[in-house]
């Protein structure tokens, strides 16, 4: 769907109007919070994709991203630069936010969706300060162009209506994530599974026969198989701040549960690692 002028709502929130454009991806509306100032919610055919505080980007509204917002805290020591891939751009958020909580970092986006690219950086414009590059292109082709080690960090939050593509589930995606990863470098992927969770269970998998040490950040409900949801999982070759994750996650306005270890091996229930040949789409 091309790009076409901004139609814009009624005022509502602290002034602001809504705006509301047609992207590649749907439709896509810019909604302001009328309990913060410059703060804005992205959604894209009605579902919820980011929010924004452009007076404090370090602040995380969703509960998911406040749990990657934790990895990011933990993947260095505080306020250390890093180099971060971000595999889906929304509205930017945790690009914004690494840029806030560790200045000087290098960041590259990926986001294929190139109008919605052109909407957010119109509306809600990046700091020009902060080292985010933003290249428009699949998600795997982008990781592809990250040279070997390069990255502290590599994060996965792509959805094209509500689904994760099948192309960024399989083994072959994650050695690639780890090609780009330093030796101590840190995934960390959006998930969004229900009952019964053979998604989740199969992306577990699949991570675990590339990377030896895994983590699941997701609320009891979700892990119980009782709604869908979101889960963040976290993947390294080296040990992961696993206790301070916890306690992060317990403390979240919705406290989340960490799974790791034996537990996690548990809750994978012998499902097997998902390659490019068997793939599926995750659930909408």
């Amino acid at each position: 769907m091309g790009k076409s002028k901004s139609g814009r709502s009624a005022r509502r929130g602290q002034g602001a109007d809504a705006v509301v454009e047609p992207v590649d991806g749907g439709l896509a509306e810019l909604l302001p919070d009328p309990d913060r100032a410059r703060a804005w919610t992205l959604l894209v055919d009605g579902a919820p994709q980011s929010h924004v505080d452009l007076d404090d980007p370090s602040y995380l509204s969703f509960e998911y991203q406040r749990r990657l917002g934790h990895v990011i805290d933990l993947v260095a020591p505080p306020g250390r630069p890093v180099h971060a891939v971000h595999l889906g751009g929304g509205a930017f958020t945790l690009a914004r936010y690494a840029a806030a909580t560790r200045p000087r970092s290098t960041q590259q986006v990926v986001e294929r969706d190139a109008a919605l690219v052109q909407l957010v950086r119109r509306e809600l414009p990046l700091d020009p300060n902060a080292r985010i590059r933003v290249r428009s292109t699949d998600a795997r082709e982008g990781l592809g162009k990250v040279p070997d080690g390069w990255a502290d960090l590599v994060i996965a939050d792509v959805f094209s209506g509500a689904r994760t593509p099948a192309h960024l589930t399989s083994v072959e995606f994650l050695t690639e994530v780890r090609r780009v990863l330093r030796d101590t470098g840190q995934y960390a992927a959006n998930l969004a599974d229900g009952p019964p969770l053979a998604h989740l269970r199969g992306q577990i998998a699949t991570a675990a026969s590339v990377f030896p040490e895994l983590a699941l950040v997701a609320d009891p409900t979700v892990l119980r198989g009782r709604r869908f949801g979101n889960a963040v999982l976290v993947a390294s070759a080296h040990p992961l701040p696993v206790a301070e994750l916890t306690r992060r996650a317990a403390s979240d306005p919705h406290p989340g549960r960490v799974e790791h270890g034996r537990a996690l091996a548990d809750f994978t229930g012998g499902a097997v690692p998902v390659t490019d040949a068997s793939a599926v789409a995750s659930p909408a």
